[in-house]
């Protein structure tokens, strides 16, 4: 992590809630990506390349059950095999997803915010209801609902077409948005 320099006058730091453990600093006007984000994107790497391993493997399994032998159906009322291939296709073209939001988590430029930027993708967005309960979202280009913990916060992803998504994209920090019958203040943008 950067840390300002005694007597540096372009590096500053820039405010964030008490308690929180990332911080964002600037260098002139430009934004440095914290660590924080680059860590939550490796999480989202991690866990789409384990979930991808998961379903390959249990698409295989699936698929041999539907060819073999003992699946092979007795009359037109056995469908044991024709139920495993339905699983089997299922499961493959979810790891095909799997897939292609790994490729295109692995390809994706996390972007820094700084105070004033419109928020688009790769932003992470911490929400404030009135009771003070902050929420943490990660837009990204895919996997939208995906949960990870970081530095002991739950992370939500999601994407820009979720009604989230949608909602925060173009505002930024201190704008308001409501979800449902609840209103948040995005109290910080990173």
């Amino acid at each position: 992590m950067i840390t300002p320099a005694a007597g540096d006058p372009g590096l500053k730091h820039s405010p964030k809630r008490p308690g929180t453990p990332a911080r964002q600093f600037t260098l002139g006007r430009f934004p440095i990506v914290t660590t924080r984000k680059s860590r939550l994107h490796r999480l989202i790497i991690e866990r789409l390349a384990q979930d991808l391993s998961v379903l390959s493997n249990a698409a295989k399994t699936a698929h041999e059950a539907a060819i073999h032998e003992e699946n092979v159906p007795d009359n037109k009322y056995d469908t044991l095999s024709l139920e495993a291939s339905y699983v089997a296709q299922g499961q493959a073209n979810r790891a095909q997803e799997l897939k292609r939001a790994l490729q295109a988590y692995q390809r994706l430029t996390l972007h820094p915010f700084g105070e004033g930027d419109s928020i688009r993708l790769t932003a992470l967005v911490t929400l404030e209801d009135e009771e003070g309960t902050a929420k943490t979202f990660f837009i990204g280009p895919q996997e939208g609902g995906l949960k990870l913990q970081l530095d002991g916060e739950e992370i939500l992803v999601i994407t820009a077409a979720s009604p989230l998504g949608s909602e925060l994209i173009g505002k930024s920090l201190g704008d308001e948005v409501e979800l449902g019958s609840s209103c948040y203040e995005i109290v910080d943008v990173c």
